[in-house]
């Protein structure tokens, strides 16, 4: 699994900066480093994401196989 774009980046846009969500607990410091090297979060986290974005999962995430990946 992959994210298919910046999550990060696509909050900014929605107003969520590094220091809101951290402060308004929305999302911890190890949550955002995991969004910014690529790697996989709950699936708790996922949901926040997709309610902060009005998004679904498939939206966000797509399978890319281990032979792909090559």
């Amino acid at each position: 699994m992959q994210y298919k774009f910046n999550i990060l980046a696509a909050l900014r846009e929605k107003g969520y900066r590094s220091t809101r969500l951290r402060n308004e607990k929305i999302l911890s410091e190890s949550t955002m480093q995991k969004f910014r090297t690529g790697e996989m979060v709950s699936t708790d986290n996922i949901g926040r994401i997709c309610e902060l974005l009005d998004c679904q999962p498939g939206d966000i995430l797509e399978y890319v196989s281990d032979k792909d990946k090559a």
